[in-house]
């Protein structure tokens, strides 16, 4: 068998196992087998006690299995983890860093081949092979180890976040229930309440796992299901009839089969029975367990069937939901969490009741968490490793400004949590008496404050906040409300709505920017590098049939009104900014001398979003009446980071020197040519956001309204010319982190502490 082949069968054999420990077991087996070795085991980090743990064996005493540890430096295995490479050695026991434990019986063997078990740059074990033979493993045997000692990452970092993990290192050890997950950080705050899962219809992963309220009503819904879908499935087959073969028919039967009590239907009740799980949960254990074991089937036909199992799975929970009476009543408090939450599951619940939102899947950008930021309530998307259907009803942590979400917090993480809560909630409070003060530092150099809007939600509380204006006005927001492109009429309402709820302040409406992660329902781009690819102006360009309308929608809607600004997203080249400019100077002409419109000609912005316009900044300047750079977009571009990416996330940083370095390279660009600029990206929003920004030089930060006022009381109590002194000490720094570290110690030394955003230490 070649070792393709060998991977491919650990691959199938491991997607088969029950649990974790059945994983470990079936990998050391099949390794050692695979390699013709005499022994394969593996070895965890134990991150409590910074040791590595023996946790699976196929060839040492299997008595050893959980009672073996090495510590970080100790050992062949503690020097494989901590060179974080493979070691190869013909004869182990004459290597300085050998380490003999008597209760695993490793005297009896000589070579060793160890890799390293890696993920995300973290090491979370060790795979070793050992021979009684001194032989050095050659290059192949050493590839296939760490070939499966990186499949066996994924397994060890998803049983860490699901917390079969901890019980596998800790078993006896009850009180290890805290768990942390990360996301992305899409809406500021902190809340701490009860989960609340929300699962779409008819999907058999997005099922929670839910106990039953009564057994019995449990065990009538899903016989009555199964019976209706064996009617189903008899109509069917008779509809068949003269159509399909009596061979291929015979499928129907088979679906009948497998509701039996003899079959799927007796496994099912035994759940509902003997652990009490709802009818729904217990359906959807059963069915996706038998899925599972078909597709790590070797047969093509068997691996099939799997298909067919997962239609059945879907008929039977479409009637059981059906059965489920909605809710009418829900509970205070409510952490809203599901598999990819949309605005319209968050309409279902009480907005009284939710007090946070995390969704696994979605960005900073879905519309969801657009809705969280206007109304103030902390949001994490992103949540990919969050195990979200098996938390109904758990007590919860959502930390919108880190993006991370504890779930069943231990005491000393709820007490530090609940006072930075109470210390939010005071200081709102404390913020209300701003809303009619200037922002105005100590030294007398003034500030504008303009708010990011989209929802109408959003425009009332601006205004409640004191905003002067709107510095970005996301227009796709009516695009992705509809289940089609929105007429220009229906534009123009839009528009003519914001506009009119800001006059005689000025609103500054980005024309269509979809793409990337903001993709339509109905006009889907898919491709490879979607934030490399089509979106911004580059659709608008492409398609002026729908750029033309939109920017007819605005024009008409600012008659009368004349506080219409337009900004053009996602600009790299002039070329592009030339041929926006020109669509909007035939829209204008269009409207003013061929049908009539008094119209005052808009001012005209391009957004600074990639690296290219940063450097063609004086050319730009020349060409619009002014600038307003996307901070969120250009640090992406500037670092290469996807910022909706967990698995990089950590690496977005705005605070990067690079970022400020470039933001500086802009001011310095548009105040040359006398040209107006401002910021209207999330940095704007951050209270050291917004002090570096005024010391770079911009005199308009645009914010969500949620930010204003918290961003205006740190203002208030710094002078300019401190400010610029922390940007000269910060803009030569080696890194994001440290800018971050220097700017919070100095403002808290003469600032309340609590306008600094945090992040709670883990």
């Amino acid at each position: 068998m070649s070792m393709l082949e060998s991977l491919r069968r650990i691959v199938q054999e491991a997607n088969a196992a029950k649990d974790f420990s059945e994983v470990l077991t079936v990998i050391v087996n099949q390794v050692k087998r695979s390699m013709d070795t005499s022994v394969c085991s593996i070895y965890l980090h134990d991150l409590k006690n910074d040791s590595y743990v023996l946790m699976a064996t196929d060839g040492l005493n299997e008595e050893a299995i959980g009672k073996v540890s090495l510590s970080s430096e100790e050992g062949l295995v503690g020097l494989v983890a901590s060179r974080a490479e493979p070691i190869n050695l013909e004869e182990a026991s004459a290597h300085p860093k050998f380490s003999f434990h008597p209760n695993t019986n490793e005297q009896l063997f000589h070579s060793f081949l160890g890799s390293p078990i890696i993920h995300q740059r973290k090491v979370l074990g060790v795979l070793v092979v050992q021979d009684e033979t001194p032989r050095r493993y050659d290059e192949s045997e050493e590839s296939f180890l760490v070939t499966v000692a990186a499949q066996l990452s994924g397994v060890i970092a998803h049983a860490d976040v699901v917390g079969e993990l901890n019980l596998a290192l800790y078993p006896q050890d009850k009180s290890i229930n805290e768990r942390i997950y990360s996301g992305v950080a899409s809406a500021p705050g902190i809340a701490i309440g009860n989960v609340l899962v929300m699962n779409p219809n008819t999907s058999l992963k997005a099922v929670p796992m839910r106990k039953a309220k009564s057994i019995d009503n449990e065990l009538t819904q899903f016989r009555k299901a199964m019976s209706l879908v064996k009617s189903d499935m008899r109509a069917l087959d008779k509809s068949m009839v003269g159509i399909l073969s009596d061979q291929e028919r015979a499928l129907f039967d088979a679906y009948v089969c497998m509701l039996d009590d003899q079959a799927l239907g007796g496994e099912v009740i035994v759940l509902i029975n003997e652990h009490g799980l709802s009818a729904q949960s217990a359906w959807a254990q059963v069915v996706l367990n038998h899925i599972n074991m078909f597709e790590s089937m070797t047969d093509s036909y068997l691996r099939e069937r799997a298909s067919d199992l997962e239609d059945l799975g879907r008929r039977v929970l479409s009637y059981l939901q059906t059965a489920e009476p909605s809710r009418k009543k829900f509970p205070d408090n409510i952490v809203l969490v599901g598999e990819d939450l949309s605005a319209a599951s968050f309409a279902s619940v009480p907005i009284e009741k939710i007090i946070a939102i995390t969704s696994v899947k979605g960005s900073r950008n879905s519309h969801l968490a657009i809705l969280g930021r206007a109304i103030g309530i902390p949001t994490v998307m992103g949540a990919v490793d969050l195990p979200w259907s098996n938390l109904d009803g758990k007590e919860a942590i959502v930390d919108g400004h880190s993006g991370n979400i504890i779930i069943s917090p231990g005491s000393e993480l709820r007490k530090t949590y609940q006072e930075q809560v109470l210390e939010e909630k005071l200081l709102a409070e404390n913020f209300e008496r701003l809303t009619d003060e200037p922002c105005e530092t100590t030294d007398g150099h003034k500030v504008s404050l303009w708010v990011n809007t989209g929802l109408r939600i959003d425009s009332m509380l601006s205004l409640d906040r004191g905003a002067e204006g709107v510095g970005l006005y996301r227009s796709e927001i009516p695009f992705l409300m509809l289940d089609r492109f929105p007429s220009e009429e229906e534009q123009r309402k839009f528009y003519r709505e914001q506009l009119k709820t800001f006059s005689p302040r000025p609103v500054t409406m980005r024309t269509l920017d979809i793409g990337g992660d903001k993709n339509l329902p109905y006009f889907p781009i898919e491709e490879d590098n979607p934030f490399l690819g089509w979106r911004g102006i580059r659709v608008c360009l492409d398609h002026p049939e729908i750029f033309l309308i939109q920017l007819r929608a605005m024009l008409k809607a600012s008659e009368g009104l004349n506080n219409l600004s337009l900004l053009l997203p996602m600009i790299s080249s002039l070329a592009e900014l030339d041929g926006s400019l020109k669509l909007i100077d035939q829209v204008y002409d269009e409207l003013t001398r061929e049908e009539g419109y008094s119209l005052q000609k808009p001012w005209m912005g391009a957004m600074i979003e990639v690296p290219a316009a940063v450097y063609q900044i004086k050319e730009f300047a020349r060409k619009v009446d002014f600038l307003s750079v996307g901070t969120n977009d250009l640090t992406q571009y500037l670092l290469a980071v996807d910022r909706n990416n967990p698995r990089v996330a950590s690496l977005y940083d705005v605070y990067h020197p690079s970022v400020l370095r470039a933001l500086r390279i802009v001011v310095d660009g548009a105040k040359e040519e006398h040209t107006p600029i401002s910021v209207c990206g999330e940095m704007a929003g951050d209270p050291i956001g917004a002090v570096l920004l005024m010391a770079i030089g911009f005199p308009v930060l645009s914010m969500s309204a949620t930010s204003l006022l918290r961003v205006k009381a740190i203002l208030r109590q710094i002078s300019l010319t401190d400010a610029k002194g922390l940007l000269n000490d910060v803009i030569s720094m080696s890194d994001g982190h440290s800018v971050r570290n220097h700017m919070e110690n100095a403002l808290r030394k003469n600032l309340i502490s609590g306008l600094v955003s945090r992040k709670v230490p883990h």
